[in-house]
């Protein structure tokens, strides 16, 4: 064998893996002029055509090994070799019987070579996973890896285990999918930019599975520029692909263009089978957008059996039952079916194609029973996720199903249907988790990292930030425990729970409608509500909250305290005179809200002043939740650069006997968390941030930096009670309608009972006067919901702190 030219087509290999494609053609020409030797020239050949077939020259590529399999000089493990290599073109070509014919002869006759049969292993777990075979190819790619390990080829089994992790994303196993990717990007990413490029793209797809389209999206548009800086026609098009399946559910209209785009390129490429799949997607988009023609059944119906033969049913499934949603009075009576190895996605589809139907034809009885059918299948998969942003995000998927249900219980006027549906979406959206994750010292390094990096603020490389919290996220999905479910309560349930001058109130949202389904100790009730006069208050109530408490000059402070106050007093009577109406006066009242009231501070609401309040994730959570009792030990702590923070822990200590504080340089986050374990209460006075973009990243400033959402999952037990004396920590982003994530809802999900906190800007002054208040009610035995209520009265201070959980 030629030394030089096996040198220059080794070299030829390691650019093409790093998709550096122009330099690989350069390379492989001098490798092959280089050499006689007719095994060295096949193998050269067979690297050609991968890189011609990765840049749109598919058929060339395949004529390439036809012809050089001619010559009749080449060894049977040459033969061979390009024998493999035809099956991974056939692949790509969509030709899935030949593929499976030529892998498996190659595999045979490459067993006394197990490196080189590990590379046609992976081209075999590639087609299996086009044949949707996952647990097949989940398998060759396992043992490729291990057979790269065992031969010292790190980015060959780095590269195998990373199509692991797809082969459960295909499955729908999101966390496998994350571990794996996870754990081999790092030597991915040395590899190249495009191979981190490559990697990251996968790992979007993962995040679109999971409902975090937008986050989703921008990894899709990155990767898509990448590819398309290095001219790589093919791998761009998949990026747009994916892009248009994460647009699909928000964005119908861009979805369409950018999934034509990608049909055209796939088009130049010869690639058949990608293009049917981009063409499919774009009919989907147009199917759910509102301007353009919808597509004719006889199209669908073609597009999706031509799909059929090309081994993508899934996504046939999915063309199908798209239109069947969209036009459900056309879809006559045939039966709305799936194929068995259908992804869950695809079976949510197949549920609100059945709802649709039931809803042409109103048949509410039916269009519960779907969408009952359909939540259940999503809550079952939701289950696996311990991680409070995957479950939140999770549901998306089923926010047309719940909405439905919804729906159907506010026109049956059942308070015992609607108590249903609103639970069902709000239990949802807080499973319990009785499992901790472990403890992880490189998730604490990386926290202390990205506080380091905060401290720095513009300094602070926004790269470097952006894979630190991928990173973070990563392991808090992959580490927390699957989630249990919680039972779900009926109205007697809720009834038994209610003292006599108590009552719960869920406010229901169908997305155009609002009521409150409200339950008092004799009887429940559905009390219409004005949305409209509600929603036009809602916009500006953040600004002018948030303008009382940082603004001081007089005139300015009057005119803001008016405008709050009307803005109020509007609230007030559209969401809580209708209810008072209905049931009298009581002294307490639990609530339950979808996304659009989490902004409300109700405790304000003229209407629920002088009454006991508590915000309640669900009433699931409240019947289930304990009944406050008498407080043990109590922490307080004050982090930087707060007005009166040492004054307000000096007031808290002063309500406790023996109360413990942390001040100054002391109150560090490892001190707080350690505090906050040995605890019932726990009383926080700092600066504090939301973030709206991942609320998980929100936090409290601390004398080391920000205590984030993150941290608390690393806090063993956490307080019964949480009192956040910081700005806006009160705050969630909402996701998919019900689904909230936040500061306050991270402190719950991990355990706490109660917790005090804000969704706006709060005065300091006004904190501490009616945070210690509090306090000293806190101590006399009160429960947290009640010691607010009477603090507020006790110094008539009004802000917008309000008890979330069992606070009473």
């Amino acid at each position: 064998m030629d030394s030089p030219a096996a040198e220059l087509h080794q070299r030829a290999v390691d650019l093409s893996n790093r998709r550096e494609y122009a330099e690989a053609r350069a390379v492989l020409t001098r490798a092959e002029r280089s050499t006689t030797d007719p095994d060295l020239r096949a193998r050269i050949i067979g690297t050609r055509a991968f890189v011609l077939s990765q840049t749109g020259k598919a058929r060339a590529a395949e004529q390439m090994c036809v012809e050089a399999l001619e010559d009749p000089r080449l060894s049977d493990h040459s033969r061979s070799i390009l024998t493999g290599q035809l099956g991974l073109l056939a692949t790509h070509r969509g030709d899935l019987d030949a593929a499976q014919k030529w892998l498996t002869t190659s595999m045979e006759a490459l067993s006394q070579d197990p490196v080189a049969a590990a590379h046609v292993r992976v081209n075999r777990g590639v087609l299996a996973l086009q044949q949707r075979r996952l647990p097949a190819a989940a398998a060759d790619f396992a043992e490729a890896a291990r057979v790269y390990a065992d031969h010292d080829l790190p980015l060959y089994a780095a590269r195998a285990q990373h199509n692991v992790g797809y082969a459960a994303l295909l499955a729908g196993d999101l966390l496998v999918a994350l571990q794996e990717m996870h754990a081999a990007r790092p030597a991915l990413a040395e590899d190249s930019p495009l191979s981190a490029a490559i990697s990251d793209q996968d790992r979007a797809e993962v995040l679109r599975e999971a409902g975090l389209a937008a986050e989703a999206e921008a990894a899709f548009r990155a990767a898509a520029h990448h590819f398309g800086a290095a001219r790589m026609r093919g791998p761009r098009a998949e990026a747009e692909f994916q892009l248009a399946r994460a647009l699909l559910t928000h964005d119908p209209d861009e979805a369409c263009q950018v999934a034509g785009l990608a049909a055209q390129r796939f088009r130049a490429d010869g690639s058949t089978t990608w293009s049917r799949r981009a063409e499919a997607l774009r009919l989907r988009a147009r199917l759910r957008g509102a301007g353009a023609r919808r597509p004719s059944r006889e199209h669908v119906d073609r597009l999706a059996a031509e799909l059929e033969r090309l081994s993508h049913r899934d996504e046939a499934d999915a063309l199908r039952l798209t239109w069947r949603i969209a036009v459900p009075e056309r879809g006559g009576d045939a039966p709305i079916r799936v194929s068995h190895n259908a992804s869950v996605l695809t079976r949510l589809l197949a549920a609100e194609a059945r709802v649709a139907r039931a809803g042409a034809r109103g048949d509410a009885t039916a269009v519960r029973r779907h969408a009952r059918r359909g939540v259940e299948l999503l809550s079952h998969w939701q289950r696996s996720f311990g991680a409070l942003d995957l479950q939140a995000s999770v549901i998306g998927h089923g926010s047309a199903l719940l909405i439905a249900g919804i729906g159907s219980g506010i026109d049956a006027g059942r308070p015992e249907l609607l108590l249903e549906w609103s639970e069902r979406a709000r239990v949802m959206s807080g499973q319990v988790v009785p499992l901790r994750p472990p403890s992880d010292e490189a998730l604490a390094e990386d926290l202390g990292r990205l506080r380091s990096l905060h401290a720095e603020g513009d300094g602070a490389d926004p790269r470097v930030l952006a894979d630190l919290r991928r990173r973070l996220r990563d392991r808090q999905w992959v580490g927390t425990g699957a989630a249990s479910l919680l039972p779900r309560a009926r109205v007697a349930d809720v009834a038994r729970r209610l003292h006599p001058t108590d009552i719960a109130v869920s406010y229901v949202s169908d997305g155009a409608r609002l009521v409150a389904l409200v339950v008092s100790d004799e009887r429940a009730r559905i009390v219409p509500l004005d949305a409209a006069a509600i929603r036009r208050s809602l916009p500006g109530l953040r600004a002018d909250l948030d303008a009382l408490a940082t603004v001081s000059t007089p005139s300015l402070a009057g005119v803001v305290r008016a405008e709050l106050a009307d803005r109020l007093s509007s609230l007030s009577r559209s969401l809580v005179d209708p209810v008072l109406a209905a049931v009298g006066e009581p002294d307490r009242v639990v609530i339950t809200v979808p996304g659009e009231l989490l902004g409300v501070p109700w405790s304000m609401l003229p209407g629920l002043r002088e009454r006991v309040v508590t915000v309640a994730r669900s009433l699931s959570h409240w019947v289930s939740g304990p009944v406050p009792t008498r407080i043990g030990a109590v922490g307080a702590v004050a982090g930087p650069r707060t007005a009166r923070g040492d004054e307000e822990v000096r007031t808290v200590a002063a309500a406790w006997d023996d109360a413990r504080t942390l001040l100054d340089d002391a109150a560090t986050v490892d001190a707080v968390t350690t505090l906050a374990a040995g605890v019932d209460v726990l009383h926080v006075t700092a600066h504090g941030r939301h973030a709206p973009d991942n609320p998980l990243f929100s936090g409290v400033e601390l004398a080391d930096g920000v205590l984030f959402g993150y941290d608390i999952d690393r806090i063993g037990a956490v307080p019964r009670t949480v009192i956040l004396s910081a700005c806006e920590v009160g705050t969630s982003s909402v996701r998919s309608g019900e689904a909230a994530v936040g500061m306050a809802r991270a402190w719950l999900h991990c355990g706490a009972e109660a917790v005090i906190a804000s969704p706006s800007i709060v005065a300091d002054d006004a904190a501490c006067d009616l945070l210690g208040a509090m306090h000293v009610e806190l101590a006399a035995g009160a429960g947290p919901a009640e010691a607010l209520a009477r603090a507020a009265r006790r110094t008539d201070v009004w802000a917008p702190f309000q008890c979330h959980g069992s606070g009473f």
